[in-house]
């Protein structure tokens, strides 16, 4: 893609920049092709960000940067006197007071601003992003367009897929997928923003043609402090500055606050959208079926309809479904066109890797990534209602994270599920025991004599769910979903739960796997 604005003397014009007083002679004619701020992604002719970080400064990096093909460095006050001090890098150096600021601005000016040339869909909340953006995506392909996507599971672009580093990828490195995006021929792009990129100011400038709302519960309160902030955070997605249009599901009271405030703030700009009964513009009606799916009709204020579906188990998988359709329908399009394409795809049914992915059908074994306790309640609520037998849950909780949910997802655990086995999940830098040791406390106090077993060994805490389930009993691994490593203590380990429940199917007495999917 060809870049709009990337001579340098351009960019200062334009931007809070300030060349350092040496810089080589004709600098203002260089020209940059892309942005990095990972001197390990240089590949040749970009302009380097090196800024402060929590425990380097990432101006540190800039000469290996330089030697990796960088032709200019941005850095702060701070970053250019270190280079100073370490003399010439050969390459102009510009300096701005707060360089994560400014990144994405900076990106977008040099790629062109390609956000503006894509359909942008963005959606956020505590639980369902992943799912509801696949949905989207879905949705999209089915009316012929050529997609990319941005979630915590994988990056897309136009069908060619990559794992995922962040859920929402760092400003300049979102400007270079966007304008990747737009040289392969996407024409739509949806993407999962996160609380911290929202509060990192990741995605902007950005403004999303449509922005979506889940719903709200606690999670990451290590970084946000409050549920307040938190909220905050993901409230900011629908400021002006960010979407021009929005959708926000108002079955919890953090969507009715939003919904209410963005409607005294932007009147018109953001739709509501209930399952639950609640007043709001988008209503969900009509739902049936039950255990691998539903159907529902969702209705307008206006009178616009769509009658549609998902495969996917959970009543909060029609809640996804829903927002996904109506934020297809607040781009412009019509419901009967839509309604005829995802009629043509077999509804709003992706697979969705790690997310209610259902792996064996007798005994049935699910592995989801509820990682907090409003989704462990969900996915245990759904499985409970459509399971015959014994419904085992496997899970643990994250280390160095948010500790005040531990006990919630300890009580949701041992309320919803008639075996719990309580397993490592992911230790980071804090004691495997004593995670575990917390939850299993939380669990004999909320309700003595529960049938909870340890077993932190995770691979070994699958297999014997898996092993000891009958044939109509549920078994879900919930926790990790889609995720491949386990740290412990700084270490990366290769864990798969998908991996490690194909491989105790196999082990199953007379069964070889063949119930597996």
């Amino acid at each position: 893609m060809t870049a709009a604005s990337s001579r340098l003397g351009d960019l200062v014009a334009a931007l809070p920049l300030t060349p350092v007083p040496d810089n080589p002679p004709g600098w203002e004619d260089l020209t940059v092709h892309g942005v990095r701020s990972d001197n390990r992604r240089v590949g040749g002719g970009e302009l380097f960000a090196g800024h402060g970080g929590a425990h380097v400064h990432g101006a540190r990096y800039a000469r290996d940067a330089v030697g990796a093909g960088a032709t200019a460095v941005l850095t702060d006050p701070a970053g250019a006197e270190l280079l100073a001090r370490e003399g010439s890098l050969g390459v102009p150096v510009l300096v701005a007071e707060d360089v994560p600021a400014l990144l994405g601005e900076l990106a977008a000016a040099v790629y062109g601003r390609p956000a503006e040339a894509l359909g942008t869909f963005a959606v956020t909340g505590t639980n369902g992003k992943t799912s509801t953006v696949y949905m989207l995506d879905h949705a999209l392909r089915s009316l012929g367009r050529t997609t990319g996507l941005i979630g915590t599971v994988e990056v897309r672009v136009a069908g060619r897929s990559e794992p995922a580093v962040l859920t929402t990828p760092q400003p300049a490195d979102l400007q270079a997928l966007l304008a990747d995006m737009v040289a392969t021929g996407v024409t739509d792009m949806s993407m999962e923003v996160s609380s911290h990129a929202l509060g990192l100011r990741r995605v902007d400038p950005v403004v999303f043609d449509v922005a979506g709302f889940t719903n709200l519960s606690q999670d990451h309160l290590d970084y946000h402090g409050t549920l307040e902030q938190y909220f905050a955070a993901k409230a900011s997605l629908f400021a002006p500055a960010r979407s021009r249009r929005g959708v926000v599901v108002v079955d919890d009271s953090w969507g009715r606050r939003l919904a209410e405030t963005a409607a005294a703030e932007r009147p018109g700009a953001v739709a509501s959208l209930s399952v639950q009964g609640h007043d709001a513009d988008w209503r969900v009606t009509e739902i049936t079926g039950e255990g691998q799916g539903h159907t529902f009709t969702l209705i307008h204020r206006d009178g616009r309809r769509l009658r549609t579906g998902t495969g996917l188990p959970g009543g909060f998988n029609v809640t996804n479904a829903a927002l996904a359709a109506a934020m297809v329908l607040t781009s412009g399009v019509e419901p009967d066109r839509l309604e005829a394409s995802l009629a043509a795809a077999g509804g709003l049914t992706p697979v969705i890797p790690g997310r209610m992915e259902q792996l064996a059908d007798f005994p049935r074994v699910i592995v989801d990534f509820a990682h907090n306790p409003g989704a462990l309640q969900q996915a245990v609520d759904a499985l409970r209602a459509t399971t015959a037998g014994r419904l085992v849950l496997v899970f643990g909780a994250t280390g160095s994270r948010d500790r005040g949910k531990r006990p919630q997802m300890a009580q949701v655990a041992v309320d919803g599920a008639d075996a719990v086995v309580i397993a490592d999940d992911d230790p980071h830098d804090e004691s495997p025991d004593q995670i575990r040791a917390e939850l299993l406390a939380a669990a004999d106090a909320h309700r003595p004599g529960s049938q909870v077993r340890e077993i932190g060994n995770r691979a070994e805490a699958i297999r014997t769910a898996v092993l000891e389930a009958a044939e109509e009993d549920t078994v879900l691994v919930a926790g990790r979903g889609h995720e491949k490593i386990q740290e412990v203590a700084g270490v990366d380990h290769h864990l798969d739960d998908r991996e490690e429940v194909r491989a105790a199917l196999a082990l199953r007495p007379g069964r070889a796997g063949g119930s597996a999917r």
